[in-house]
């Protein structure tokens, strides 16, 4: 805590994250008991400025938390699916497999493209029209824990402190919220998430969490070249078919087309980059023709969780719930984790409401545990639970094609016939030495279907106060330069989305990092030369840099509330 006091404020409940989980658990909890008192805390300026999805979405748990939500004109699902493709992509063609032959689960019809932050947006709204307080702009950076070690509360961070420390003349003291229980909704890799993970030990006995990197673009097309409901999934080319990952294609309305591009974190090559790899996607004869004459319009990046069933913690600790993405309920396959969070959002609150209504506070509510494994989350989980370690274990097209079998037999005959696969290694321990891999050269960017990155960040509306304390935390300097520079040849510069990590010398100049390249004139260049340098105002709050880094020594932790992107459309 701040050693300036606090303002304290007190809540039955109070929700950090104003994403589909927390703004479902708000609106279940004042419909299940318009008494309580409920407060929604978001890092972004506004509700939906954080929010990066595809998105198609399964309406499953809006119908059930807004039953009647079609009578409401304002919500955002406009676009129902209406053509549903796969593709398998090579260097220079592609092959369209059969609907037939995807697994039931995988059919988009009945679904939604959306946008997410527009779906939060109109969540926001049900929920204060029912009476929940929203407080954008403020980022809950501290766990308040009473003398029994239960959560009792958030601290927002400090406003107005300068780089060195200091407070400036615009300091202002975070905030205390005081609750009955907790409720932590802050997406894939949060940081109060990863404190009560590791404190609670609620990864005991779990598979490591895995995750993707997802990037997004958002293009105006041509008329011409817009079909509204298509939805075309795609993988291969440009990653290798030992690199996992895959690509979007989904047509909005308005002549609005998102593209994205999603790669798996467990990569082993150092000098794979995931902007450029996106970048080079776009170019294929496939998908370039959509965006000729078109123009783009936004641009961001959100890492993913991909663990499924195997990596979700326990989700309850004393004091709270974790819920939504916090906890790792992405369908991978499905690439969906919004009906998820939705429904998560809807049985914390259920079981909040009920322990309130019995005078239980700051309990551990570990019924949950059982419940949310035997609800429809559990079951959409447990399903795909192996297509993850398959295409991890035995590449794109061997794994993606054992994957689709192993859905099939679970949808079929309700089992697997390779039982629950694990995961094996983190995401930082398979990157691998760079002496074992080869330098990428990818292709400058043109500035009409393929970019740079800064020009890409400009459109994220991506901004931070200067002089403030950097925000991304390394934890050992000389162990960065020692590890991850010159064993590794500095990944972060290639797989950071927003051109946040650079290497450089004395002068200023990029180096190139790893075997040969960090030695000049026989001495290492990690102990002399180079400097690391964190663009920490570029950041677009992806947190890969906290996943991937192979030593963890970096920590993302919140800047000042309200800073960060500001998606639109996104």
């Amino acid at each position: 805590m701040s050693e300036t006091e606090r303002e304290s404020m007190e809540f039955d409940v109070v929700i950090v994250g104003a994403g589909p989980a927390g703004l479902a658990a708000s609106i279940k909890l004042k419909q299940l008991n318009p008494e309580l008192s409920v407060v929604v805390l978001e890092k972004g300026g506004e509700v939906g400025a954080h929010i990066l999805s595809g998105a198609v979405v399964d309406p499953i748990g809006i119908d059930r938390l807004l039953p009647d939500w079609r009578e409401d004109e304002s919500h955002p699902f406009k676009t129902p699916v209406a053509d549903d493709r796969f593709l398998v992509l090579g260097p220079a063609g592609s092959l369209r497999l059969p609907n037939f032959m995807m697994p039931p689960l995988m059919n988009n019809h009945g679904n939604y493209i959306v946008s997410l932050g527009n779906v939060c947006r109109w969540l926001a709204e049900r929920a204060e029209a029912l009476g929940v307080e929203i407080y954008p702009g403020f980022a809950a950076t501290e766990v308040i824990y009473n003398d029994e070690g239960a959560v009792i509360g958030v601290a927002t961070g400090d406003m107005g402190v300068l780089r060195d420390g200091s407070r400036g003349p615009a300091y202002a003291p975070g905030m205390a919220l005081m609750g009955k229980y907790v409720l932590i909704g802050e997406g894939a890799r949060g940081s109060l998430a990863k404190q009560l993970i590791a404190r609670f030990k609620l990864d005991d006995g779990r598979q490591p969490p895995k995750f993707g990197i997802g990037l997004k673009e958002l293009w105006e097309v041509k008329p011409e070249n817009h079909r509204p409901g298509l939805v075309q999934h795609s993988f291969g080319w440009p990653l290798d078919m030992k690199t996992g990952g895959g690509s979007f294609l989904y047509h909005l309305e308005d002549n609005k087309v998102a593209v994205g591009f999603v790669l798996h974190l467990n990569y082993k090559n150092p000098y794979i980059a995931p902007f450029e790899e996106f970048q080079r996607f776009k170019t294929h004869p496939a998908i370039a023709p959509t965006f000729e004459g078109g123009k783009r319009i936004s641009y961001g990046a959100r890492a993913i969780t991909e663990g499924g069933l195997q990596s979700v913690p326990k989700m309850s600790f004393p004091g709270g719930l974790l819920i939504g993405c916090s906890a790792g309920l992405v369908n991978v396959p499905r690439i969906k984790g919004s009906h998820n969070a939705v429904l998560s959002g809807i049985m914390a609150a259920e079981h909040v409401a009920e322990a309130l209504a019995e005078g239980r506070e700051n309990a551990d509510l570990t019924a949950f545990e059982e419940a949310w494994r035997a609800s429809d989350i559990g079951k959409d989980l447990k399903r795909v639970r192996n297509v993850k370690p398959l295409w991890s274990r035995f590449g794109t097209l061997a794994g993606v094609a054992l994957g689709g079998i192993d859905m099939w037999t679970n949808q079929l005959l309700g089992f697997s016939f390779f039982g629950t696969l694990k995961h094996g290694k983190s995401d930082a321990e398979a990157l691998e030495p760079a002496e074992k891999h080869k330098p990428i050269d990818y292709p400058k960017p043109d500035g009409v279907l393929t970019f740079d990155r800064l020009s890409s960040v400009f459109l994220s509306n991506t901004n931070h106060e200067e002089d403030q304390p950097v925000h991304l935390k390394v934890k050992d300097m000389e162990l960065q330069k020692r590890s991850e520079f010159a064993v590794f040849a500095g990944p972060s510069t290639r797989y950071c989305p927003a051109g946040v990590y650079e290497w450089v010398d004395a002068d200023g100049n990029a180096l190139a990092g790893g075997p040969g390249a960090s030695k000049k004139g026989g001495e290492a260049r990690t102990s002399r030369e180079a400097r690391f340098v964190i663009n920490a105002q570029n950041c677009v709050h992806c947190k890969t840099c906290d996943i991937k880094d192979p030593n963890q020594n970096i920590d993302w932790v919140p800047p000042q509330g309200g800073e960060g992107p500001v998606y639109s459309g996104m």
